[in-house]
């Protein structure tokens, strides 16, 4: 059954801490009198067991890992003879040996450097560096190189969890991955702020709507430190919010039937809406909990689920269960969740 990843990124449309402990155990030995002194070194994941659940639409903003390369143009009426070289998904990360962080920046060093209409840059591929010497055309009074490229993604998606402990937040339940590679993220630096809500496109059967959305880049919420395929992590770097917080279930406490998903379809106003879970699965590791919307209200105004959504949390039995991820596209008043343990513990782990 066909699904997708239900935020908004580049209009198709994340330090955590492992704390590995040695303990020692300590035995006595009898005869002798002497304590023998064993380790064993293992990880204990410091998540509460009480968080605060989210539920509010939020801005993301990526820049990543070197500038990436997602497609080419004809320059001339053709496209350039040298390009064969340099493929969609590489990232360029060095222009004559200068490091580069921005397409600005590759631009003014490329300017700088050519020679011959040629630079040799450095490209990231399979996790491996390569060199590669592009030629340029010159055309118009500028340079051109052929390339398509960008170094940051931005969109919206909603906040799931932050630990009122650790101030580590959780949010979307899945990975970014940029549209035209269909890669994931490699995240610089990054941040989450403020966005509210101005209209909704519904979902309807093989054609899922989204949350549009305004952007207040300035009202910053946290940064952003990991991208993993449970969600994006960073620290709350705010006054956390003034709300209950929530007892933590565990996968085996998920039951089929009545829930609620926490969410925002208008401005910054965060609603409850019914859904019912129609089967648990705890041995995936994304989608554990399988749902039916049947809150009228929702089906009304969106259809069902909607891009935008991803990462709004699951509450039953007055805990937190887990969070929106995908949408059924066939049916979009179906979809798919997380559970909140699995992203709880990736939140803990360092990159």
């Amino acid at each position: 059954m066909e699904t997708i990843d239900i935020d908004i990124l580049n209009n198709c449309t994340q330090n955590n801490k492992e704390r590995v402990w040695v303990v020692m155990n300590l035995f006595k030995k009898t005869a002798l009198s002497l304590l023998v002194l064993l380790s064993f070194p293992f990880e204990v994941l410091a998540y509460s067991n009480y968080i605060i659940p989210g539920g509010e639409s939020i801005g993301i903003e990526i820049k990543s890992e070197g500038i990436l390369v997602v497609g080419f143009y004809k320059v001339n009426g053709k496209f350039n003879k040298g390009t064969p070289n340099i493929k969609v998904g590489d990232r360029i990360t060095k222009v004559e040996g200068s490091l580069v962080d921005s397409v600005k920046g590759m631009v003014d060093l490329m300017e700088e450097h050519v020679k011959e209409g040629k630079v040799t840059l450095t490209v990231l591929r399979n996790g491996k560096d390569k060199e590669i010497d592009l030629d340029l055309t010159y055309e118009d009074g500028n340079y051109k190189t052929g390339l398509y490229v960008k170094d940051e993604i931005s969109g919206i998606g909603t906040l799931t969890y932050i630990d009122p402990e650790t101030k580590i937040y959780g949010a979307l339940g899945h990975n970014i991955v940029e549209a035209n590679t269909n890669e994931t993220v490699e995240v610089r630096t990054g941040s989450i702020f403020r966005s509210t809500i101005t209209s909704i496109d519904r979902s309807s059967s093989g054609s899922p709507g989204g949350k549009n959305a305004k952007f207040y880049s300035s009202t910053i919420y946290g940064n952003i430190e990991k991208n993993s395929e449970t969600g994006i992590y960073g620290k709350y770097t705010i006054e956390v919010p003034d709300k209950k917080a929530l007892k933590v279930a565990t996968i085996e406490e998920i039951e089929e039937g009545n829930a609620k998903i926490y969410t925002v379809l208008e401005g910054d106003t965060l609603e409850e809406f019914d859904i019912e879970i129609t089967k648990v699965d705890e041995k995936s590791d994304i989608k554990n909990i399988y749902f039916k919307v049947t809150d009228k209200k929702l089906l009304e105004k969106t259809g069902g689920i909607v891009q935008g959504m991803s990462g709004s949390p699951i509450i039953q039995n007055d805990k937190i269960i887990g969070a929106v991820t995908h949408v059924v596209i066939s049916n979009p008043s179906s979809g798919y969740g997380i559970s909140i343990i699995n992203m709880l513990e990736e939140g803990e782990r360092q990159n």
